[in-house]
């Protein structure tokens, strides 16, 4: 019988590992308290339709990548690819627009789509989400972005670099639409299978596909920037006064569309270090239209997504510190099976005094228990006869090999 692994596109990430994604985890829970930021916890799957309507029927996560199927009461259910429309949906569903606004979320856990795993890139990835929700102020697309710049700064991440657009609204994106595929039209038997199916559909998206070919078509396209309303204009431009101010390193990419169909007004990518687009640990912007897309009543929004998987290996190229990998305080070694019961009586007191403990339950030699102790713990517990006759415990210094006798309120004392 062959052995079952696990599915293509997933990862196991392991106790060697998992301290990693935990550190980062908790800088990200003291930026956001910083911000005034409340966690909430959604549902990993949503009916079907909520990404049709809200993320948009003619985006790749919706055509190609989401896990979809029937539950037993014959309704469509997706594992959630992203937790935007999500939070909207909960903000919409539970009647927040009541209290003050904005509201201000964020959450943290797995998203699922079907795309072709890579470096960086899984099936089912940890995705931390922050969403402000409530106000058409600029400068809480400002505050959105200075969040994630905070929480990368936080993390050690060099050279942060915010890539900005702005994608327009619907008063003035038709326009646009319409300039861009007066342009593109001539060249359509040159751009690649999937922008053809883009051109009527979605043409923006065209600006953002990585075919060489259609990007040297794009290269002279008309700028969305050049096209603006003038609420669009005022508002990108009080963004980037904002931003300058705030000291950000600005590149602005009339290219940046997202690849998602709610974002209106500013779209943003946050970049690390040199490596342009394969740097990107962030993207957000501006969904003021989200809400009514998925029957609620007009509500602006704006937010980020940012994949753990890119930041951790993002800060592993860059020699970002992950702080101290956790060991244990104490490893209890015992001489012999008669102190067997002893070392477990013992590991509880240090446990319940808050004292990481471990023991040995391999029957292994005291000699390989010590070599244990010195990979996983600071100090050694030795326990022999000796000691548990006359109520005293060995402690090793595993850093410095120093010995010492000790009663049990001095051991716990010394290991506090």
């Amino acid at each position: 019988m062959s052995k079952i692994e696990a599915p293509r596109g997933t990862k196991d990430i392991l106790g060697d590992e998992s301290w990693k994604w935990a550190y980062v985890s908790h800088v990200a829970q003291g930026v956001v308290s910083d911000f005034g930021y409340k966690e909430i916890t959604l549902p990993i799957f949503e009916h079907t339709e909520l990404f049709h309507r809200g993320v948009g029927q003619t985006t790749d996560v919706v055509e190609k990548e989401m896990y979809t199927f029937l539950d037993k009461g014959g309704r469509s259910i997706t594992l959630r690819p992203e937790l935007t429309a999500s939070v909207m949906r909960s903000y919409l569903e539970h009647n927040m627009a009541r209290g003050s606004q904005p509201q201000k979320f964020w959450c943290i856990g797995p998203m699922f789509r079907y795309e072709r795993p890579q470096k960086g890139r899984y099936r089912q990835f940890v995705q931390l989400d922050i969403e402000a929700i409530g106000s058409r102020s600029p400068l809480l697309d400002v505050e959105i972005i200075d969040l994630s710049m905070e929480f990368y700064r936080r993390l050690g991440l060099k050279n942060l670099q915010v890539v900005l657009n702005s994608v327009g609204c619907p008063e003035c994106r038709p326009l646009y639409r319409k300039a861009l595929q007066d342009y593109l039209a001539p060249h359509m038997s040159e751009l690649c299978e999937s922008c053809q199916g883009r051109f009527d559909r979605n043409p923006l998206r065209i600006l953002d596909c990585k075919n060489p070919a259609c990007k040297a078509i794009t290269e002279n396209a008309p700028s969305i920037l050049d096209n603006l309303c003038d609420d669009c204009k005022s508002h990108f431009a009080t963004v980037m006064k904002a931003l300058e101010k705030l000291g950000a390193d600005i590149k602005l990419d009339k290219r940046l569309v997202r690849g998602l169909d709610y974002y209106t007004k500013t779209a943003f990518e946050i970049l690390s270090g040199d490596l342009g687009s394969q740097n990107a640990v962030c993207g957000g912007g501006r969904y003021d239209h989200l809400a009514e897309a998925i029957g609620g009543a007009p509500t602006p929004g704006v937010g980020f997504a940012s994949g753990l998987e890119r930041v951790i290996l993002t800060m592993e190229s860059q020699g970002a510190t992950f702080g101290k990998e956790p060991k244990n305080k104490a490893f209890i070694v015992t001489a012999d099976d008669n102190a067997l019961l002893e070392a477990a009586s013992l590991a509880n007191i240090l446990r319940t005094n808050h004292i990481a403990t471990d023991m040995d339950y391999m029957a292994r030699s005291m000699k390989t228990q010590v070599k244990a102790a010195a990979g996983t713990s600071d100090f050694a517990v030795i326990l022999g006869q000796d000691e548990i006759e006359k109520k005293f415990y060995t402690l090793k210094n595993m850093a410095t090999g120093e010995q010492e006798s000790l009663s049990l309120d001095a051991l716990i004392e010394k290991l506090k």
